[in-house]
């Protein structure tokens, strides 16, 4: 039998090798970019919270400041502790304003589930069915930016 000789490897067309390199290159070298922008991000990303997070607690300070100012005075006048102590809250509700989170407190409006925690349900021949009558429990923030919703009675609708 005669042996047929092995087919000789047919060299890749001039320059397709080095191309080839060239691209498996590339791809690293994205890949590699991807890699640095993925870890920059997340450092980005966790000093933004560092900062935002001292920038809360700095905008609280002079919360506490006035607390131990209002406790100092208590004992020397009893009765200046409740107007301390208002002060004191006007003081923390104003903070949580500039932060983006404003008071809401309305009676007779509309309940509206995405604003409004229904803790009871009165009997208010006075108030249209529906209507937010008591708020026990202020809520913070407006729309999709809520810390939470109010506490509130609902008139029950008639039947």
């Amino acid at each position: 039998m005669a042996t047929q000789p092995e087919p000789e490897a047919v060299p890749p067309p001039d320059g397709a090798e080095r191309e080839l390199a060239e691209v498996q290159d590339a791809w690293r070298r994205a890949l590699a970019d991807l890699d640095n922008l993925r870890k920059r991000c997340a450092r980005e990303l966790e000093q933004v919270r560092r900062t935002e997070r001292a920038r809360t607690a700095a905008e609280l300070l002079p919360v506490l400041d006035n607390l131990d100012l209002a406790l100092s005075h208590a004992r020397a006048d009893p009765a200046s502790v409740l107007q301390g102590v208002e002060a004191v809250r006007d003081q923390a509700v104003d903070v949580l304003e500039r932060l983006g989170y404003p008071r809401q407190e309305e009676k007779g409006v509309p309940f509206d589930p995405s604003r409004h925690e229904v803790v009871g349900v009165v009997d208010d021949p006075d108030a249209e069915p529906g209507t937010v009558v008591n708020v026990l429990r202020p809520g913070y923030g407006l729309d999709d930016r809520q810390l939470r919703p109010m506490a509130v009675t609902v008139s029950q609708r008639r039947e």
